[in-house]
């Protein structure tokens, strides 16, 4: 049995179905109710990452667990070392962190300082671990889902500075593959895309799929701030600018860990891009 938190994410939920189609039990954890259906082979339990002892049960007998991190979870809670000694206990014997680049590419980032505790804490936990560091999502364009539908404006910051956003279907599929199978163990890898793509490069792609014209207006810094608290601690706000806007040279680069693993390269922007324009229709 497999263990999934965050269960309900872009990256969760792909991996949920990606475990069972394989015919895994999977366990799949949020701390809300779950919002869709189950894919056959998998039952949702209600427990919380920041509360270690929520999981004691939920982590019996299984053989692998994903961590997967999101919301205050980034800026505090409970210790990673008493997670993964409750994992340890209830007889885990392997785990998987999703991670990120940052924690390599600027490893004194107050805003990843909770991700590198996790990463310190599986790497100390002598279970077998795996640490998948994703460079950012290309789902992260569904924040302008509202804006396209609603005007075909798609507004960003740094229009024209370009990152290899990989998509979250890839970073499961990934995970899937290294929480069933061994040769993955004391490996940390980076996820990106297959190439570097601009927000105004975005905006375009979804421009052709919907075969309208989509306007990019340019944000400002403080105006993208002023947007992203309204769901993220401001800490990771303005990490997370500091990338967008004025990445290293590391975080720009592509890495071919995704095809590494999966055996195929990483997919473009445009093929999420296609898979998701329901939203920006």
């Amino acid at each position: 049995m497999i263990v999934v938190t965050g269960s309900t994410g872009n990256v969760g939920r792909a991996l949920v179905a990606a475990l069972t189609a394989q015919g895994e039990e999977v366990t799949a954890v949020s701390r809300g109710p779950l919002p869709a259906e189950l894919p056959e082979g998998a039952r949702h339990v209600r427990a919380d990452l920041g509360v270690a002892e929520s999981l004691r049960g939920v982590l019996k007998g299984a053989d692998a667990l994903f961590i997967l991190l999101a919301g205050e979870m980034l800026t505090g809670g409970e210790s990673a070392g008493a997670l993964l000694s409750i994992a340890r206990e209830e007889g885990v014997r392997r785990v998987v962190l999703l991670s990120s680049q940052v924690t390599a590419t600027r490893p004194e980032a107050v805003s990843h300082s909770r991700l590198r505790e996790f990463e310190h804490a599986v790497r100390d936990s002598g279970l077998g671990w795996t640490i998948l560091r994703p460079g950012g999502f290309a789902s992260n364009a569904f924040a302008w889902a509202d804006s396209v539908r609603t005007g075909r404006t798609v507004l960003a910051p740094f229009g024209d500075v370009a990152l290899p956003v990989v998509d979250p279907a890839d970073i499961a599929e990934v995970a899937a593959i290294v929480l069933r199978e061994d040769g993955h163990a004391g490996q940390a890898y980076e996820l990106t895309g297959p190439a570097a793509v601009t927000p105004r490069e975005q905006a375009a792609a979804l421009a052709d799929l919907l075969g309208e014209e989509v306007a990019f207006v340019e944000l400002t810094r403080e105006a993208a701030f002023a947007h992203m608290s309204q769901f993220m601690p401001g800490a990771v706000v303005d990490g997370t600018l500091d990338i967008l806007g004025l990445p290293l040279p590391a975080e720009q680069r592509v890495s071919l860990d995704v095809e590494k693993v999966l055996g195929r390269p990483a997919a473009p922007f445009a093929a999420w891009a296609e898979r998701s324009l329901p939203a920006f229709r």
